[in-house]
């Protein structure tokens, strides 16, 4: 993004916080100036959250990979599972694949989908696509043969010549048994594949990283919300795919357990986009995601993104209704408040027009939300007669309603955006959002964290202590995790101890392989804890549904369990015979993060925070006069009527009428409705 987000905990609990502009060419740069900046001491362990990898992917900028698959099969990649994204489209166009069909090998192999041998890879089969790869401009390869999770020897020999030909140098190999043993050929494929893809310039940059941070001891956040070595992510590079929203999720979890609240929804507001995130007292993981159209089949934490951010653009259409997003105007020219001279050169503007320039932040100052005198710790102020001229273009648009109601309407729909997005997440699945507490941050999350409850008729919103770079912090408090998957494909029926017993062997391999691998990279057994997981459907079904089980459960309790959560997420049971499709493991190791500093509150009204008062509209005929704070000076007891405008260096917080807001030991401010 534009900036990089540092968050220093230190020794006595507490931190320091610190944006510095991202260096795109060499997102290491950044890094080390900000750590200078901090005065990191070399006894500092580093996490590290990283976009490398997205947007390798998303700008199509990876390494050149072949591809070596079962022959007849190379191009699962080209046909996918012929899904159509917009199925009104009378041309449909999809994406190019990651690997050209020039780069797409077959070797004479097959294995049965009993993992018997049918047709053994040949010596001579090995040498021509080793040969070929070798004496070519290639940077990386995957290998992913047919069943191959079945019997992986042939990925292997193929794994182990590559490796040990004088001229493989610094190449990069990627093999499906390693990355993901399942079955589902594209998926797999496609995972292998993108990890090639991105692994050799996720594997430069680390290197770089690393060697910059020493001694201090490097670690990765990952999309599942745990760490891995810098190493292991030089190697496994796509499980890095979306470590910044997965920060997120996990710093909500952690600042709102710290307080109590263990049911959550995560609001991650930034200026391009929307991330909401249900947790019901543990973190929502999925195997179900995707990426630049590409199914993304790892342990991801289950996000869901919007196009609704404070940089999104408001038009009328040619149906006269007013839209907000997916499109934005990015950190460059941004919003018009931002004192943008210059927006002509803008694709967007040859559709809006120049004059019809306006985004949410815009009108989020229009309203009084946003403080002009106040942003960014008073670094920086907007320009709200601009705004206001912006916003009243605009309303002559809507049929000659006023900048401020024009402004009401903007923000209106961009939270019906987002309101819409939680209850995908929430009601959808079968969960009630009013029996959870909204953790709203990001930039703009704490903006909008009243309305947006309101609208879902949750009566509790907390902000963090550093909304605006809570993704940094939650990557401070995660955990080592390595996550391993064995597809089996067995039907359970209760009392089957044949059935049993393969379970039992399964999840027995899984956890000796786990625990060997995390020993091996320093972690005491000891202090290993493990999650069992069963991908399970009703014979018959094409999808399945993860369920968390213990190694020593019956199959009976194992079948159960798929009943209660298939009858949760779609309303209903069947008795149709159960299947697992792949066991899982997730292993953890102790989480080493320090704890955040309390402070016993006392009853406090904030007088000493106050910083003046404005006139702020929250709907009606007139704006209400409004109490603006400074979050660094509120104490911990402190409590704030709404409504009240809370402002800080990384966002601002409003509190609407009808709601009071109070710190907590924590420094999070609570904010309840009045009768609750």
């Amino acid at each position: 993004g534009t900036f990089t987000d540092f968050v220093w905990l230190e020794g006595n609990g507490r931190f320091r916080i610190h944006k510095q502009l991202s260096t795109p060419i060499d997102p290491a740069t950044a890094i080390l100036e900000g750590m200078a900046y901090l005065g990191v001491g070399e006894e500092t362990a580093v996490v590290h959250g990283t976009t490398v990898a997205t947007n390798a992917l998303l700008e199509r900028r990876g390494a050149k990979v072949a591809l070596i698959t079962t022959a007849g099969f190379t191009d699962v990649l080209a046909i996918g599972r012929q899904n159509r994204p917009d199925i009104y489209a009378l041309v449909p166009q999809k994406g190019a694949p990651l690997v050209p069909r020039a780069w797409r090998l077959g070797v004479q192999e097959r294995v049965t989908a009993e993992g018997e041998v049918l047709v053994r890879l040949g010596e001579a089969e090995i040498e021509a696509v080793v040969a070929k790869i070798v004496t070519s401009e290639i940077e990386a390869v995957a290998v992913c043969l047919l069943f191959s999770f079945l019997h992986p020897e042939h990925e292997q020999m193929i794994g182990e010549r590559l490796r040990a030909h004088p001229d493989w140098g610094e190449r990069v190999l990627s093999l499906s048994t390693e990355i993901l043993p399942e079955y589902r050929e594209y998926e797999r494929t496609a995972v292998t594949v993108m990890n090639a893809y991105v692994a050799p310039k996720m594997s430069r940059y680390l290197g770089r990283l690393a060697r910059g941070v020493a001694p201090r001891p490097l670690t990765v956040m990952q999309s599942n919300g745990g760490l891995i070595p810098a190493a292991t992510a030089s190697e496994q590079a796509i499980r890095t795919a979306l470590s910044g929203p997965a920060g997120g999720v996990v710093g909500a979890q952690y600042v709102a357990g710290l307080s109590g609240y263990e049911q959550i929804i995560t609001f991650d507001m930034g200026g391009t986009s929307t991330d909401v995130a249900l947790c019901p007292g543990r973190l929502p993981l999925t195997t179900d995601g995707e990426i630049v159209s590409l199914p993304l089949r790892l342990p991801i934490i289950d996000i869901h993104t919007v196009g609704a951010g404070g940089g999104s653009l408001a038009h009328v259409d040619m149906g006269g209704v007013l839209q907000v997003g997916p499109q934005s105007a990015g950190a460059a020219p941004g919003p018009i408040c931002y004192g943008v001279q210059e927006v002509e050169t803008l694709p967007e503007v040859a559709r809006l027009g120049a004059d019809l320039w306006v985004t949410t932040t815009d009108a989020n100052v229009v309203l009084g939300y946003l403080q002009a005198a106040h942003f960014l710790g008073g670094e920086m102020r907007l320009d709200k007669e601009r705004a206001e001229e912006a916003l009243g273009r605009l309303g002559q648009e809507m049929g000659g309603v006023s900048a401020v109601v024009a402004a009401w309407a903007v923000v209106s729909v961009a939270q019906a955006t987002m309101e819409r997005a939680i209850r995908r997440i929430s009601v959808e699945r079968g969960y009630d959002p009013r029996d959870f507490t909204l953790v709203a941050f990001g930039g703009a999350g704490p903006l909008h964290g009243c309305a947006l409850a309101e609208g879902l008729g949750v009566n509790r919103v907390l902000v963090p202590a550093v909304p605006g770079v809570l993704s940094a912090l939650g990557m401070l408090v995660a955990a080592p995790t390595k996550d391993f998957s064995q597809t089996m494909m067995v039907r359970l029926e209760s009392g089957d101890e044949v059935v049993a017993a393969e379970l039992a062997g399964v999840q027995a391999r899984l956890r000796a392989r786990g625990e060997r691998e995390m020993v091996a990279e320093g972690y005491d057994a000891d202090v290993l804890s493990y999650r069992y997981e069963l991908d399970m459907r009703y014979a018959g079904q094409s999808h399945e549904l993860t369920v968390v089980v213990e190694a020593e459960n019956r199959v009976g309790v194992v079948i159960e369990a798929f009943h209660a959560a298939h009858e949760r997420r779609y309303g209903y049971r069947q008795t149709a015979m159960v299947e697992v499709v792949t066991a899982r493991l997730a292993v953890v190791a102790e989480a080493l993060a320090p704890t955040l500093a309390y402070s016993e509150p006392s009853e406090g009204d904030g007088r000493q925070a106050q910083v003046g008062e404005e006139l702020v509209w929250f709907g009606g005929d007139e704006g209400l006069k409004t109490r603006i704070y400074e979050r660094s000076l509120l104490r911990a007891g402190d409590e704030l009527p709404g409504p009240a405008v809370v402002v800080q260096y990384d966002t601002t917080t409003v509190v609407r009428p009808g709601w009071v807001a109070t710190v907590d030991g924590y420094d999070n401010l609570i904010l309840v409705r009045k009768g609750v």
